[in-house]
């Protein structure tokens, strides 16, 4: 092996028959891999952050039939073959092992040329019992991924983030912004890059899955700073069509006393799509309705689209200087879609071309920052191609394939860096898309166009939990789901509550939705986003008397518990643990825990059970074992490591916290 295998720095490089293999220590007990059949390694983008932080001490050992890297908990073992292991060093255990595909391609991964890149195939020997959390935000409804085939690529409600942790101790993030999949199966854990310049993943071992969570955050980038009225109340609907209608509803908020921080104005506020204004015949005094808001103590975030028609003033600049995505074949269209004034054409500005970002921010100055207005809800920013074929657009950076995933990562870089520039330092942008390292940027992320159903809430609860596991501690979905739900029928208002009650406990409370009602119904074939749809309401006090006393309650119960949420933000901050977690990642040890996908902890001390079906009144809970725990609403002390029935009322959820905690949810 010493022929072909040498230091480099403080790393280990292997070469043999145009193939490259490079092993770097990453932080603490990490390592990045990179492998290529080129002849030389790119630097290509992606989301771990240069340089690495600083690791422990670093051990290489170069010999004839192995050699190895060992940093902190990790040894990585380079076999004769050019096989990879991954041991964990306190007990000798490998967590991850490269596997052949047949006998005659001894290597764990394959090359295909393609256009100039390469399809890659990466694939590991699977584990019996192993679990895998995380992968960003999916619709599937499983916590545990193992079994699951993924797209590697944005969509609506789908966001992307190629980071996992295993129950055998690891986390594992596939550096590779492009196109590809990942079969979580029973015989492999296969990684898929469409097309791709070379290799590139990061692997890192700790003892607990919070570890896990901070060492990722150490080299991908700490969430930024939470601001203080993010914890509160968020209303919204699609859509209020005027600054009266938006003021009249912000105005019987505070006749109601009822406790609200932000209020929202959705899309088509404008003219035209990449305007980046509002339209003066609906909205005649921005200036006026920010300070009267303000002086209600409510925040104004407004919908910002990354969408430019082909007609608006901003499409001749931005086409001329290359700020716009391009196709590769055909004229340079992304999306056909609707607006104030029917069918247009429309394209995309270039998040990943910095002088396209700039451009964007001086058009977002003037169109809303000069009224005051430094909230911004960041939509379509996956962004919504029609049709989805990235191997036909071509980015600043690259083609589709290869670079697709940086937009969303990149537009809110735009904003985040833009409002920097105007002195803001806790900043959040409410995005439908996220990558590697979003949390940086400020980005919050929502559970996209849902339906309204009771199965749609089941799942959002594990996609929640696995976003947070992917390092975006701050989600939140549409309440009451974004269609379907008609604000006269019974069902849908036990939705609005059940709902509702699920969200007083995310990181972000927020309703939204396109509602609808037996006299407002939409002509037979009308998209659900016409911008000429009925205005139904979709306020608490629109779902009749008894639903409103409840979602009463609820928002008081969220400004309780504020100060307790800004205290976990604040943990986020420092550490990367996300404030809305599985039960193992406080309680690793129990291995129910590891079990349990339909209830969660929120912060330290509280464990969540949400009601996620129709009907129910009373439902099954576990509470993790090693501490007591006390019913938030009867002060019933309950052992943990037990199952039970817990009461559920249409008024309440079950919530427990934690023994020796003061915190209390009732009001005194």
């Amino acid at each position: 092996m010493n022929e072909f295998t040498s230091r480099d720095g403080n790393g280990l490089l292997w070469k043999k028959n145009n193939e490259s293999i490079w092993i770097v220590p990453w932080g603490k007990n990490g390592a990045r891999v990179r492998v290529t059949k080129q002849a030389s390694f790119k630097d290509t983008p992606g989301g771990l952050l240069t340089p690495p932080p600083p690791g422990g001490k670093v051990k290489i050992t170069i010999g004839e039939q192995e050699s190895t890297l060992v940093n902190g908990e990790l040894t990585v073992k380079l076999s004769a073959g050019a096989q990879l292991t991954f041991i964990r060093n306190s007990d000798g255990k490998p967590l991850l092992t490269e596997r052949a595909r047949t006998t005659a391609e001894y290597h764990g991964r394959t090359f295909t040329p393609r256009n100039g890149t390469w399809h890659i195939d990466q694939r590991f020997f699977a584990r019996e019992g192993e679990r895998f959390y995380g992968m960003g935000q999916r619709q599937h409804g499983f916590l545990d991924q193992k079994g699951c085939v993924l797209d590697l690529m944005h969509r609506n409600t789908e966001v992307s983030i190629p980071f996992l942790i295993s129950s055998e101790g690891y986390g594992f993030l596939w550096n590779h912004p492009g196109v590809g999949r990942v079969d979580l199966g029973r015989n492999d854990t296969r990684w898929i890059a469409e097309s791709a310049q070379q290799i590139d993943y990061y692997i890192v071992i700790d003892k607990t899955p919070a570890a896990l969570l901070t060492r990722y955050a150490e080299v991908t980038g700490f969430p930024s700073e939470f601001p203080e009225w993010a914890s509160g109340f968020w209303q919204c609907k699609l859509r209020y069509k005027t600054q009266n209608e938006l003021m009249d509803v912000a105005r019987e908020y505070k006749r109601r006393k009822l406790p609200i921080s932000v209020i929202i104005i959705d899309f088509h506020h404008w003219r035209q799509m990449g305007d980046w204004t509002f339209d003066p015949e609906c909205w005649p005094d921005p200036a006026a309705m920010v300070k009267e808001l303000k002086e209600m103590g409510i925040e104004l975030m407004v919908s910002v689209w990354p969408t430019v028609n082909v007609s608006c003033k901003n499409y001749p600049p931005m086409k001329a200087h290359g700020l716009l995505i391009r196709n590769e074949r055909g004229f340079s269209i992304q999306n056909n879609s609707t607006d104030n004034h029917g069918s247009v054409i429309q394209t995309f500005y270039d998040s990943t071309n910095p002088e396209a970002r700039t451009y964007l921010w001086k058009q977002i100055m003037e169109g809303y920052v000069k009224y005051g207005i430094k909230l911004f809800w960041l939509d379509t920013m996956e962004p919504e191609l029609c049709p989805l074929e990235q191997d036909n657009t071509r980015y600043h950076l690259g083609n589709g394939l290869e670079v697709s995933g940086l937009y969303p990562l990149h537009h809110a870089q735009a904003f985040h860096d833009g409002l920097k520039s105007t002195g803001e330092t806790a900043i959040l942008t409410l995005g439908r898309s996220a990558w590697i390292g979003s949390q940086r940027f400020g980005a919050a992320v929502w559970s996209a166009d849902i339906p309204s159903t009771f199965d749609s809430l089941q799942r959002q609860v594990a996609g929640g939990l696995n976003i947070a596991m992917s390092g975006i501690p701050w989600w939140t979905t549409d309440i009451g789901g974004f269609y379907g739900g008609d604000i006269e029928d019974p069902s849908f208002r036990e939705l609005m509550v059940r709902w509702f009650q699920y969200g007083v406990f995310c990181p972000i409370l927020r309703v939204h939705g396109i509602r609808r009602h037996k006299n407002a119904r939409e002509k037979p074939g009308d998209p659900i986003a016409n911008p000429n749809h009925p205005n139904v309401a979709n306020e608490v006090w629109s779902y009749g008397e008894e639903v409103y006393g409840i979602l009463r309650d609820q928002l008081f119960l969220r400004e309780r518990l504020r100060p307790y949420i800004r205290k976990q933000m604040k943990v986020a901050q420092k550490t990367g643990l996300p404030p809305m977690r599985p039960l193992f990642v406080d309680f690793p040890e129990d291995q129910k825990a590891w079990q349990v996908e339909d209830q969660f902890l929120f912060g330290p001390d509280l464990v969540v059970a949400p009601v996620v079906a129709e009907g129910v009144r009373t439902r099954p809970v576990y509470l993790p074992s090693g501490t007591a725990w006390r019913c938030a609403w009867t002060g019933k002390v309950h052992k943990g490591g037990t199952i039970f029935k817990a009461e559920a009322p249409l008024a309440r959820i079950p919530v427990f916290i934690r023994q020796g905690s003061k915190l209390q949810l009732q009001s005194v």
